[in-house]
């Protein structure tokens, strides 16, 4: 079995980031099928907003873990109809180097109804750095309400419907088989 490693990068600030837990629940899953995992959490680093002509702006570290990655979960909260400012930035950062025939799974989470934009907002942009999208992807509506307060809980936080987590799951042994698939030799010529 070809060894994974999975990054997800949250694109929340918040301190109690629905996002954060939406995304501990899928590396959890890809943990499971036996995927090396890491958290990249924008509220806990400082990125500067992207300037494309600046050399170094401190952020080759975050990029290489990207790079390195096989598998990457991006999660947003939904603002505006669509990705977080935070993610958005970090992406700006990203390019094909980065991206390129890597397995990307999405989580969005609404604090209303809507979250159909966002995610095609952040299929667009993983598209164009020749990321691939795996069709699975969660959205989740009021996400206040989809989770609760539980110590013994991932991130100290039940999910309330178990097709969310089910879904995250899901989607954290996606990234992982479709990330097995990438790592296998390529076809003759």
């Amino acid at each position: 079995m070809t060894a994974v490693s999975v990054v997800a990068v949250c694109g929340s600030l918040r301190e109690t980031s629905y996002t954060r837990t939406a995304l501990k629940y899928a590396l959890d899953a890809a943990d499971n099928a036996d995927a090396t995992t890491t958290l990249l959490d924008l509220h806990a680093v400082d990125v500067p907003m992207y300037d494309p002509d600046a050399d170094d702006q401190g952020v080759t570290e975050l990029l290489a873990t990207v790079e390195r990655a096989d598998a990457v979960l991006l999660g947003s909260p939904v603002y505006h109809g669509t990705l977080s400012g935070a993610l958005k930035n970090f992406h700006d950062h990203c390019g094909w180097d980065e991206y390129e025939d890597t397995v990307v799974g999405l989580v969005a989470t609404a604090g209303g109804g809507s979250y159909a934009s966002t995610l095609d907002h952040m299929r667009g942009t993983v598209r164009g750095v020749h990321g691939h999208v795996v069709p699975e992807q969660v959205g989740i509506r009021n996400a206040s309400s989809k989770f609760t307060p539980d110590p013994q809980a991932l991130d100290d936080r039940a999910i309330t419907d178990p097709d969310i987590e089910s879904r995250l799951r899901d989607l954290g042994d996606a990234v992982v088989r479709d990330a097995r698939r990438f790592n296998t030799e390529p076809c003759p010529e």
